[in-house]
């Protein structure tokens, strides 16, 4: 080993699903199958030279503006990132720094993990019960900091706002960050509780619910002491971290409200009529309140199945992980692409 190799940090990186470079059926990374809304198609096509000529806004003025009066709140409440990750990186370098273990679930986004390994924030996994939910009381212990997803993944469960206040409640002393990248699809935000509590950060996305994986928008609601301490890492590291045709559709994303609601709604119907086709064929599905579905089969082996469908150019996401490793995760597409699964899988069973 050379002198200098001593010096580089060592981490296991986060790995993100298969990105197949060849027509498949995908459904194996969570992206909405329905195109984003008609005005962000519009404002596409008419983008001028000069969002690659000029530098951005570093203060997203008019995103952040649109994302408040969205929700009824100040645009000095409001972070925006290059996707969520870096929303909840940011968040992270930011409030993690007392010494004490943050905690999470031990059955969650794998990238909490990373990113306390690459900032070296000590951290303590807390494990979820057989049925994998999340208990309040798990996190009355001291800690530097709590973040959880909600709905939680790969599980695709959603806890209660009154589970959200719980923790709340039992840790004043610290930041707690509520990850809802996919509460559009049935959970309840806990955006109504930030007026109440002033270290609670909730962190959303534009790839799922908006359609705008490929733009790379995500979001932080918070107190102004939150959010403007955020600024002040963000422009210790980046000053530019949002481009300006991320800045301008995401504008019109937001707008669009009727779209994005009749857009939840076919994914959503589509979710439950695909969860009752999978239960009919032997399957086991958790309470789904995301884009997804997160199922194991009665007596067939899920990293099998997940091999038949690739080869059938299917793909869904297995993971190796212990305690979910007889589960596949399945993204919600068009019927057509769900029709297309199912036949599959009866072939497969069969």
């Amino acid at each position: 080993m050379k002198a200098w190799e001593n010096n580089i940090r060592q981490v296991v990186p986060y790995v993100p699903g298969e990105q197949p470079q060849r027509p498949v059926i995908k459904l194996n990374t969570n992206e909405n199958p329905y195109p984003p809304a008609p005005g962000v198609q519009a404002a596409s096509k008419g983008m001028d030279t000069d969002c690659l000529r000029l530098y951005p806004d570093p203060d997203c003025t008019a995103l952040c503006t649109e994302i408040a009066a969205s929700y009824g709140i100040e645009k000095e409440n409001v972070f925006v990132g290059v996707g969520s990750d870096d929303v909840l990186a940011t968040a992270f370098l930011t409030f993690f720094n007392s010494g004490k273990p943050v905690l999470f679930p031990d059955i969650t986004y794998s990238f909490y993990r990373v990113w306390a390994d690459v900032y070296r924030i000590p951290y303590e996994t807390i494990p979820v019960d057989v049925n994998f939910r999340l208990h309040a009381e798990d996190y009355y212990k001291e800690n530097g900091g709590v973040i959880f997803a909600n709905p939680n993944a790969p599980t695709a469960i959603c806890e209660p706002l009154s589970f959200v206040e719980d923790i709340l409640e039992h840790n004043r002393d610290v930041i707690v960050i509520a990850d809802e990248a996919y509460v559009d699809f049935g959970g309840e935000s806990a955006v109504s509780l930030l007026e109440k509590y002033d270290n609670l950060l909730v962190v959303q996305t534009f790839s799922k619910s908006r359609s705008m994986a490929g733009v790379r928008i995500g979001y932080a609601l918070g107190s102004r002491a939150l959010i403007q301490a955020m600024e002040n890492v963000k422009f210790s590291i980046n000053s530019y971290t949002m481009n300006q045709y991320s800045l301008k559709i995401g504008i019109e994303a937001i707008k669009d409200k009727q779209y994005f609601e009749d857009t939840l709604a076919k994914i959503i119907r589509t979710r439950e009529m695909s969860k009752k086709r999978l239960e009919a064929l032997g399957f086991i599905c958790t309470d789904s309140k995301t884009n997804f579905l997160f199922v194991t089969h009665k007596t067939r082996n899920a990293k099998e199945i997940f091999e038949a469908l690739k080869e059938k150019d299917i793909y869904v996401r297995y993971f190796s992980t212990p305690g979910i490793d007889n589960y596949l995760r399945i993204t919600i597409g068009t019927d057509e692409e769900m029709d297309m699964l199912i036949r599959a899988v009866e072939e497969i069973l069969n």
